[in-house]
């Protein structure tokens, strides 16, 4: 089959692997779609997977056209998003429900073969059957969503918060468009790239801009979600959470990225800071709330490429172009 390959790191390219087997408890997935997201940059850059090469693609959807021996619970046929959760539910952290945070976490696409390929394998129990309506292809967003969801489960949003986002990418759109059903007063965008800010005003945020200076909000924001990973926006803000706010680091930063904040504002103002990582029980909430059209995909996929194109599509993303990309093998 024919797959997307970082073979090390700064390299990727498109090439021929063998074929996937589906072990007995696992299904084989023919992808109609993989998404392409920040994690995938990082381990191009040598980062989170433990070796190389690898074939990245952790958000992707398909039709199961192999199962294992001891499968029942899927059939030849059926149409899946697959979550790329790989826990060992033995360490401490598993075992205290925290699973995302797993001792020896892994994931498809990350550290195990995925889904920028042909065909690609995951455990039935990661599977979950799409309803009639959904389109395949475009099931690949449920992944990140699911992120968003594990977001909002760590803040606990209140009613009436008033939200800044950094980023309107796909996965600060995500965040806004959550944001908007989790009871906010308001939520503000920031990004430097305005095609994507044009985005965020089409979703219905509050402001959009180009720096948080240009909203005026002296007093700061009950939340605050970084979902750029950048040093320079992490900084910012943390410069602009109000006294008894939240700040998520949602993005994905650099491994050698900081950031600095004073410990007496954090005591004397009772601010939050905490952190979100990929998906923990959310992966099939997520599932509902895309079929029942949380979001609508037309926006939010930007574009669509023949796998052959993935290097292409790996460069568009980097390049910061449209919002999410897929490949379509």
């Amino acid at each position: 089959m024919r797959a997307a390959v970082i073979e090390a790191p700064g390299k990727v390219s498109v090439t021929t692997v063998p074929d996937p087997a589906p072990g007995p408890r696992e299904v084989v997935v023919d992808v109609a779609a993989c998404g392409l997201c920040g994690t995938d940059l990082h381990i191009l850059q040598g980062e989170f997977a433990p070796t190389l090469p690898v074939v990245p693609g952790h958000e992707f959807a398909g039709e199961v056209v192999g199962i294992g021996s001891e499968v029942t619970e899927l059939a030849v046929g059926d149409r899946v998003a697959v979550d790329p959760s790989l826990y060992c539910h033995e360490c401490r952290y598993c075992r205290r429900g925290r699973n995302n945070l797993c001792d020896r976490w892994a994931a498809i696409g990350v550290t195990v073969s995925g889904g920028a390929a042909e065909y690609a394998v995951a455990p039935v129990a990661n599977c979950v059957r799409l309803p009639d309506h959904v389109d395949t292809a475009d099931a690949a967003l449920i992944e990140p969503l699911s992120c968003a969801v594990r977001g909002y489960d760590v803040l606990g949003s209140r009613l009436g918060s008033e939200v800044l986002i950094y980023g309107s990418g796909t996965m600060g759109l995500m965040m806004l468009e959550l944001a908007k059903r989790t009871g906010a007063a308001s939520v503000d965008v920031v990004d430097i790239n305005a095609e994507r800010l044009a985005t965020a005003r089409t979703l219905g945020c509050s402001r959009a801009a180009r720096s948080a200076w240009e909203l005026d909000k002296p007093c700061g924001w009950d939340v605050v979600i970084d979902a750029t990973g950048n040093q320079a926006a992490i900084q910012d803000g943390l410069g602009r959470v109000a006294k008894a706010g939240t700040f998520l680091q949602f993005g994905v930063s650099d491994y050698a990225a900081t950031a600095t904040i004073e410990p007496y504002r954090i005591y004397n103002q009772e601010i939050t800071i905490t952190g979100s990582m990929a998906v923990l029980h959310s992966y099939e909430r997520a599932a509902d709330l895309f079929a029942a059209g949380v979001l609508d995909p037309g926006t939010f996929i930007s574009h669509r490429l023949p796998l052959e194109q993935y290097p292409e599509a790996i460069a568009r993303f980097r390049a910061g172009e449209g919002r999410k990309i897929v490949v379509e093998p």
